[in-house]
């Protein structure tokens, strides 16, 4: 038997979903591929009246500077789009954070930029999901809970970043600084599967780039005086090969480089991926990086710079999160549709979050599938779903004991 007070009747009754769908087939109309700087505006000032209707304040702010090595070896400033921050009650002594994304994986140029419905139930469209839906549970659900009385005791920062797709690197200081002494946060990337399914724990990810300077020389003529930047790129990507092991995957993606063939090329870059399952492990590879690296330079007498990191680190449950996961399996058991978790191998700011001390659940957007491909779908009746779950967890972290 359902059991809501009274006051939790009352607050999901005013979850409206009616102008959801419509929210979310409008922006998924705008290109916002994380480096379509237009489109990415387009939607910060739509997102922007949207959020209007909450109280608090509602602005964009700058991108952090980033850098990029290109195919050149060098490094360049890469721009990103402006993030927007909703702040409501900041002088309120108990605050929670949400956040979600505006940017997508398709370029402007994708052929993948229309929507069409697959049956009655299901929205094909870029961005449906992951996470403009998402985007709209939020709103639905802070307006909701702004009709309780136990809103006004608590506050709450809203940050919508345009990086995420791409690691979130010009918004990291944001979200850490945002983060900072909040009670606990949501975040509103897609359910992990179809059926609303959360991810629990992640792995962290980190992404290099490995610039290899070696010599030029004939290929022909003097061959022995040249120093060839591609074979030590390759010994490089076999190396980092040989670091993976057991809950760290290592993934050597691209070597750009090279040109003529009667030319001993003098330069290439190295880029790779890996998935760290636990800090200590990405701490561990570090280590093998480095001492790969100097073996490398020596052996092949190549200079190496190297840029890049761990940008999302890994994310266990801990005792507060395992609370808060509690309460948003016991919210939605209570609404008729229990759902549980597993763990991901993959990442998103939930990680930034979490390593700033902070239980957060991730997934708390649209139930839908597909994302990052062509058929990325959202499950059209998740979208007042998940705004009734949200509005129910928000309430209950407002009149519960602190995790």
């Amino acid at each position: 038997m359902k059991q809501f007070s009274p006051q939790e009747t009352a607050l999901l009754a005013a979850v409206d979903p009616a102008p959801m769908l419509a929210q979310v087939q409008s922006w998924s109309s705008v290109n916002t591929g994380t480096g379509n700087l237009a489109g990415l505006k387009i939607q910060a000032g739509m997102l922007a009246d949207a959020f209007s209707a909450l109280p608090g304040g509602v602005g964009l702010t700058d991108a952090a500077p980033v850098t990029a090595v290109n195919a050149e070896g060098q490094e360049r400033d890469l721009d990103n789009g402006q993030h927007l921050l909703v702040r409501v009650r900041p002088e309120a002594t108990r605050r929670f954070l949400l956040t979600g994304h505006m940017d997508t994986v398709f370029p402007a140029t994708h052929p993948f930029q229309a929507q069409h419905w697959l049956d009655g139930e299901t929205l094909i469209g870029p961005g449906v999901a992951d996470m403009k839906g998402g985007i709209a549970v939020i709103i639905a659900a802070l307006t909701a809970f702004e009709t309780t009385e136990a809103a006004a005791s608590v506050g709450y920062d809203v940050l919508i970043n345009s990086d995420e797709e791409t690691g979130s690197l010009s918004s990291a200081a944001l979200i850490a600084e945002l983060a900072r002494g909040k009670a606990a946060a949501l975040t509103y990337e897609p359910s992990a599967l179809p059926d609303g399914t959360l991810a629990g724990a992640r792995g962290g990810s980190g992404n290099w780039s490995l610039t290899v300077t070696g010599k030029s020389a004939h290929a022909g003529r003097n061959p022995q005086d040249g120093r060839n930047a591609i074979v030590a790129a390759a010994a490089l990507a076999l190396g980092l090969k040989a670091l993976q092991r057991e809950g760290l995957s290592v993934n050597p993606s691209r070597i750009d480089g090279g040109g003529a063939t009667n030319v001993v090329p003098d330069l290439a870059v190295l880029r790779f991926n890996i998935r760290p399952r636990e800090l200590a492990m990405a701490e561990a590879f570090e280590t093998g990086l480095a001492n790969l690296i100097a073996q490398v330079e020596a052996e092949h007498e190549v200079s190496i710079h190297r840029h890049g990191g761990i940008s999302r680190p890994p994310k266990p449950i801990d005792a507060r999160a395992e609370k808060l996961f509690g309460i948003v399996e016991e919210c939605s058991a209570l609404l008729g549709s229990p759902i549980g978790r597993i763990a991901s191998g993959g990442v998103c700011d939930g990680n930034n979050i979490a390593a700033c001390g902070i239980p957060v659940v991730d997934t708390m957007g649209v139930r839908g599938g597909a994302i990052h491909s062509s058929d990325e779908f959202l499950i059209a009746p998740s979208l007042a779903e998940r705004a009734k779950l949200s509005a129910l967890v928000l309430h209950r972290l407002a009149t519960g004991a602190p995790l």
